[in-house]
């Protein structure tokens, strides 16, 4: 029963949120998060990381008609997965203090909520069950842009919420047809993925019309969308720019990472023939995310939709990593899906502690911010690195491996995907040069004649607790990758020799023609 409460459990603190007095509500939300972090930390002795086999399995039937059944477990995968998840809470949390002023119940309500459905996600293996966690989801985020957004909220909400479920609607189709095929070939219906993976799905090289492409795709572009992909990524900015900062951070560390998380669970094992042939055109579409986000990412004059244009470069990473399907690329995607979490939650917790003092995003309003505030310049130096990949930091090791993979799988691609790492750091020390040691702008002048010298107080004791953890993460990731990839390896063997099962006999039968 410990998955299902690990699960469960924010549901119950949203209903005590509820009950709370107004006055009580943000330290009482943030103690629960705590005591849900808490609790997710017994994996580490409950989990044996030396196998790839899902563990503390439950299963309870629920529609046995068309064998859907309640059905969680937790592998190597989604391990990391459920830890950022709870993590990220009470720092959210920590880190909304002053900035979420209206609804306060409301917000922390749809919080909790939040938790669930992306926890659901990452543990279910029941097919019908991810999917309405997956979907789920949608909902309070969209509560979270539409109700504490900017002045765009509402079309960025619509934008978010239309885009992501017209994906979703064609996986579950695929899902259905999946459970009809189990009946066919396995003799009964089962929405179980472990029995999604002992079908025979047909497969007919360059042929569209055939079950496994057309599955494929289903699946595919519901994940593309989720991640998002180029060219199904406009929804993300909007979003990004108009959410309120917790729901930033919310998205880009943990919801994006759905769509990739999909990609492993559904996509690579369950239609190997389909992704091995097509994997090069994924690939394209990922190094042209990571050149094309740089690039758009290179001239903007808004500092939160640059970091979410950079989001697109470096989900573009993951996606290259994974479709390589090699071990390199597969664990520097899995390390990389952390990184981002860690290093682009970072900054959208540091831009949104400048926007609470200055209201405003523009790059150009900044200038020689570094002397008005040196001890947030430090920390938003140290996550800047991180995000360009220096050696001694997270983000290094997970795009070193994620190279390397795609190097080896395409050289060409691999090229062009190196030649990004140069594009990020070119976008990211830019906005840091003009917003920390460029010519002063309005508020560093404003505050030396006295106007902004409330703005431009440097972090305070509250923020440097919320950034604290994740500035440790940077340096501990990067510095002992293995601390980490220890527990997921054994997963990730498991998942890339699916391909090599596929690969072998391929290759053998064009030796033979």
């Amino acid at each position: 029963m410990f998955l299902t409460g690990l699960i469960f459990l924010p549901i119950v603190f949203a209903a005590v949120v509820l009950l709370l007095p107004q006055s009580k509500v943000r330290v009482g939300s943030l103690l629960m998060a705590i005591v849900h972090f808490v609790y997710s930390l017994c994996l580490f002795q409950m989990f044996d990381k030396t196998t790839a086999a899902l563990q503390l399995v439950e299963k309870h039937e629920w529609i046995s008609f068309f064998g859907i059944n309640y059905f969680v477990g937790i592998d190597g995968i989604s391990f990391w997965l459920v830890l950022m998840t709870t993590f990220f809470a009470p720092i959210v949390i920590l880190g909304s203090w002053h900035s979420i002023e209206k609804k306060e119940k409301t917000f922390h309500f749809a919080l909790f909520l939040l938790q669930t459905f992306m926890l659901g996600t990452f543990l279910s293996i029941d097919s019908i069950m991810f999917y309405i966690f997956f979907e789920a989801s949608l909902l309070p985020m969209y509560l979270m842009i539409g109700v504490w957004g900017g002045t765009r909220r509402i079309y960025a909400a619509m934008k978010f919420f239309i885009y992501t479920m017209a994906g979703s609607l064609l996986m579950l189709v695929a899902i259905l047809a999946l459970i009809f095929m189990t009946a066919e070939q396995l003799g009964a219906p089962s929405a179980s993925m472990i029995d999604f993976y002992k079908l025979q799905i047909p497969f007919v090289a360059g042929e569209v019309l055939n079950p496994q492409t057309l599955m494929f795709l289903a699946f595919f572009i519901a994940f593309a969308i989720k991640v998002p992909m180029f060219p199904v990524h406009t929804w993300l900015p909007d979003a990004h720019v108009e959410a309120p900062t917790p729901g930033s951070v919310i998205l880009a560390a943990i919801m994006l990472k759905m769509g990739t998380y999909g990609f492993m669970r559904f996509v690579i094992p369950l239609f190997p023939e389909a992704t091995n042939y097509y994997g090069w055109f994924v690939m394209l579409l990922g190094v042209v995310g990571i050149v094309y986000g740089a690039l758009v990412a290179m001239v903007q004059p808004d500092i939160k939709k640059l970091v979410a244009y950079s989001s697109v470069s470096h989900m573009g990473y993951v996606v290259l990593g994974l479709f390589a399907l090699n071990i390199y690329g597969t664990t520097g995607a899995l390390y990389q899906m952390l990184n981002h979490g860690v290093s682009t939650g970072a900054l959208f917790l540091l831009v949104g502690i400048i926007y609470e003092r200055t209201h405003t995003r523009e790059i150009k309003s900044y200038g020689g911010l570094a002397a008005a505030m040196p001890i947030y310049t430090i920390l938003f130096l140290i996550v800047t690195m991180s995000s360009i990949a220096v050696p001694g930091t997270n983000g290094f090791v997970g795009e070193f491996y994620i190279l390397m993979g795609g190097f080896l799988k395409n050289k060409a691609l691999g090229s062009i995907a190196a030649l990004g790492v140069i594009l990020g750091a070119a976008y990211m020390l830019w906005m840091v040069k003009k917003v920390f040691f460029g010519p002063e702008g309005e508020y560093v002048k404003g505050a030396k004649e006295g106007t902004y010298n409330e703005a431009l107080k440097d972090v305070s004791l509250r923020e440097t607790i919320v950034l604290a953890p994740l500035i440790i993460l940077i340096f501990w990731m990067g510095i002992f990758p293995n601390h980490f990839l220890s527990w997921s390896q054994s997963s990730l063997d498991h998942l890339v020799k699916t391909q090599l099962d596929y690969e072998l006999p391929i290759a053998q039968k064009a030796e033979q023609e």
